[in-house]
Order: C-alpha cells, then sequence, then structure tokens
C-alpha cells in the first residue's frame, strides 16, 4: 500500500493539506478551507493520520476525517478561543483544547461535548498569569502529551510559565525555571525526561521531565524564540527559530547537535522579515523535516535539517505553529 505523506498546514485564512506519494520529493496542495480567523495549532491522530484537529483562535475548533480535503466547526465547543489542542494516541476522538482565559476542554467523542478540566484553573499560581494585551487575557498557547506517557500532560501558558499533570488531568503542578512567556512545548521521543520550550526570552531544556530548566543560549543574540523541536530519534538534535520580538524581524533558524548547548546559523532557511515559524519531523524518515515561515514558505531537508529546499508548494501565510506531519494510508 501506497505510503501518503500529509502535511497539514494552517493560515492566517484558512487551512489545508499538502500529499506526497514519492516519500516528500513532491508535494500537491489540496483545497483550502477558509476560516474566519487565524489557525492556531493542528494535531494529527497518530491511529489514523485522516484525522485531524484545528485549533482556530477566534474561530473554535476544526476537525478533518479525509486527510484534510474538508473540515468541519465543531460547533459545540464552549469557549470563543481555542489556541491549542492534542489528540491521544490511543483514540482519535479524545482530545484536549487549550482556551482563553487559560482552559483546558477536554471531548471524548471528537467533538460532540466537551467538559472543562475545573482542577486545571485550581493551580495557585493562577492568579499570576496575564497577556501584554490588556483587551486579552492568559491563554493556553500550547499542549503536549508526554511521548511515552498520555498520561502526563503539559500546558504552556502566555504568560504564565508550564503546568504539569501527571494523572492525566486530575491534578496540575505550576513549573518553574523557564521565562513564563512561553510559545511552544516540545519533546523528543528518544528521551523521556527531555523537554524543549521556546519563550519570549530564549529556548529552555529539561532533561528531568520539566523538575527544572536551564536556558540553552550560547551565541543567540536574538531571543525571542517560536519553535524549537528535537529530533524524533536524537533529543540533542535540535532545530530553532528566534527573532528580534514580537513582531518577529530579525529572524534567524538554527540547528544543534549537542542539546542547544552550541547553535549553528541555519543561512538558507527563511528570512530577516521571515521567520521560520514551525518545523515538523517526518515520523517516518528522520532524516526529513520540515519548515514553514511566515509569509507561507515551505521547506524541505533531506539531511536532518542542516541544508533546505524551497518545496514546490507556496501558501499565502503560515500561521505560528500551525504545522503537522503525518504518514499512512
Amino acid at each position: 500500500m501506497t505510503q501518503i505523506r500529509r502535511i497539514y498546514a494552517g493560515m492566517h485564512d484558512g487551512v489545508c493539506a499538502l500529499t506526497s506519494t514519492d516519500s516528500g520529493d513532491t508535494w500537491r496542495q489540496g483545497p483550502i478551507t477558509r476560516l474566519p480567523h487565524a489557525a492556531s495549532r493542528l494535531a494529527v491522530s497518530a491511529g489514523d493520520p485522516r484525522c485531524a484537529y484545528l485549533a482556530a483562535y477566534e474561530s473554535g475548533v476544526y476537525r478533518t476525517d479525509d486527510g484534510g480535503e474538508t473540515w468541519q466547526r465543531l460547533e459545540s465547543f464552549p469557549c470563543d478561543y481555542a489556541h491549542s489542542v492534542v489528540v491521544f494516541p490511543d483514540n482519535r476522538d479524545r482530545i484536549l483544547v487549550g482556551g482563553e482565559p487559560a482552559a483546558i476542554y477536554r471531548s471524548d467523542d471528537g467533538g460532540v461535548t466537551w467538559r472543562e478540566n475545573d482542577a486545571f484553573e485550581q493551580v495557585s499560581e493562577s492568579e499570576n498569569w496575564f497577556f501584554h494585551s490588556k483587551t486579552r487575557d492568559s491563554h493556553v498557547r500550547d499542549l503536549q502529551l508526554a511521548p511515552h506517557d498520555s498520561n502526563l500532560i503539559y500546558a504552556g501558558i502566555e504568560v504564565g510559565g508550564i503546568v504539569r499533570s501527571k494523572d492525566g488531568g486530575t491534578t496540575w503542578q505550576q513549573l518553574h525555571g523557564m521565562d513564563d512567556d512561553i510559545h511552544s512545548i516540545c519533546f523528543s521521543p528518544h528521551n523521556a525526561g527531555t523537554v524543549y520550550t521556546g519563550t519570549a526570552r530564549g529556548p529552555f531544556r529539561s532533561d528531568d521531565g520539566g523538575d527544572s530548566w536551564h536556558p540553552v543560549l550560547n551565541a543567540l543574540e536574538r531571543r525571542y524564540t517560536v519553535p524549537v523541536t528535537p529530533a524524533p530519534d536524537d533529543d540533542k538534535h535540535v532545530l530553532l527559530a528566534v527573532a528580534n520580538n514580537s513582531g518577529r524581524k530579525g529572524a534567524e533558524a538554527y540547528v544543534s547537535d549537542n542539546g542547544g548547548e552550541r547553535w549553528s546559523r541555519l543561512w538558507d532557511l527563511g528570512a530577516d522579515d521571515d521567520m521560520v515559524v514551525a518545523y515538523a519531523w517526518d515520523p517516518a524518515d528522520t532524516r526529513r523535516v520540515y519548515a514553514g515561515t511566515d509569509s507561507g514558505k515551505l521547506y524541505g531537508s533531506v539531511d536532518r535539517g542542516r541544508s533546505w529546499q524551497r518545496l514546490n508548494v507556496e501558501l499565502s501565510s503560515l500561521a505560528v505553529g500551525a504545522l503537522v506531519l503525518s504518514v499512512g494510508p
């Protein structure tokens, strides 16, 4: 059976899927489903690569069951904002969505019904969560399940740090030691204890599951970090993108082979005014990794991110973090 690679891509005004039947050498862009507001995060089912979910800021949550050809808005989602989404690996219908004000909602039936996680808001430090704009509130900017244990959940708050649950969301603990302005959280399945986070003041790494953190800033003059992602088979091989500030100007992309203790600039990826806002590793071929920029340019690498080439497609834009890749029928 032919293996189809799908890159699900969220834009500032839509969402679509790109498909490849030749291991990623060429890509075909599918139809675009228009969104009234920007995409935010995408998540794909591990057991069914044709099923994916989109968190779309003020547009709520969307689902596709046909590999991105069509998307259905989940009208029952109870929050005005959807910033992040994650699918449990053993059940494509079991999902978590991060909202605003910072809250987590769970559905066990594919988005037909929802319930809010009351324990999340009972974290004592939640009274200190905030956002820079007076017209907006703190929000769950990223949600991640640990690859070795789906009961281990990490929620990144913008602005409020990282909150962790070890029991599937029954109880939560505020973690300390990183900058509180969280943009992304990422694991490598290669090492269960290693966690990376991208923040407004640079990337941080934990080697003990989040109990302690240290900055990995060596040689980075620009600190505003959006994506930071280790390879699936090597938690020390890491890709990063930084800029001067939230305007995402002065953008640079980097690679590290030692867990971020030393970074090497990637000169053929992105541009000063076109920041890389998302990376996506190929789960079936860890030599291959993809990157998307703010302006909608897509790049591919066949040497683990050391060199890059433009793909034969171009989107109108790419929303921060809204890129995910699946492999399957």
